[in-house]
């Protein structure tokens, strides 16, 4: 891989973790449609699943006193399901096909998103639970974006922001574990090709990442950071909608 490429990379993994440190989630969703166009979809979608991992381990110490190990038992539990079948789906799809349902599910995702925080809808119990964990282990495992399912969960069962915040980072290390072991197993061909210097640069800027994003966490609200992260992702996702219809 040359080195304009990897310097690219780089720099789309200090942006998603400043705003997955910000926000809580954002990561996949505001690097995952780049880099497909960068990589190729399914080398794309694989670096954005280890880079989520990455990500939220780094998070997660930060954030353990706010975790809720209820919700999070549920979540995970239904995502390992979606993670397995996301990957095996993943493995057997061209890259045209695959780069549109990056920018199909990114874009999905961004309007559900507008279209809930208007929504009067108070979800209960634990079937809501579980198929959120379910489809945000297989969208994330296809797309490496599985931010969008949790999060309408979180809205319409009116879940406080700093819990969910936090309990979404040990969800997203084992959906994103599960999923990389899957993919290595049936899939090895496509572990994008970074020396090793770059996949410790990888490691290395996520952290410098996390940490700017506590120090814009201190000076942005909330409502800025999504807003931010939101029109990012729209172009984001327009752009690797169209590059793998033309491809088609």
């Amino acid at each position: 891989m040359e080195l304009p490429l990897i310097a690219l990379v780089l720099g789309m993994v200090v942006l998603g973790a400043i705003a997955q440190r910000v926000a809580g989630l954002g990561f996949a969703m505001l690097i995952s449609p780049f880099l497909v166009i960068a990589l190729g979809a399914h080398q794309g979608v694989f670096l954005v699943n280890i880079c989520g991992v990455v990500s939220s381990a780094i998070i997660m110490p930060r954030v353990w006193k706010d975790i809720d190990w209820s919700m999070f038992r549920w979540l995970a539990a239904f995502s390992v399901f979606g993670s397995v079948a996301g990957a095996l789906l993943a493995g057997s799809l061209p890259q045209a096909p695959l780069s549109i349902i990056v920018g199909a599910v990114v874009l999905a995702a961004l309007l559900l998103s507008l279209i809930l925080v208007r929504a009067d809808v108070t979800l209960s119990g634990q079937f809501p639970k579980g198929s959120a964990g379910f489809l945000s282990g297989l969208t994330n495992a296809l797309a490496g974006v599985g931010g969008p399912a949790v999060s309408a969960y979180a809205v319409l069962a009116r879940w406080q922001q700093r819990p969910f915040a936090a309990t979404l980072q040990p969800f997203f290390v084992v959906t994103g574990v599960v999923t990389v072991a899957m993919k290595f197993i049936t899939t090895p061909d496509q572990v994008p090709p970074l020396p090793l210097w770059a996949w410790i640069a990888v490691a290395v800027f996520i952290w410098a990442g996390v940490l700017i994003g506590e120090q814009v966490q201190r000076v942005v609200t909330d409502r800025h950071a999504r807003f931010f992260v939101l029109c990012f992702a729209f172009f984001g996702a327009i752009t690797a909608l169209v590059s793998g219809l033309r491809a088609l």
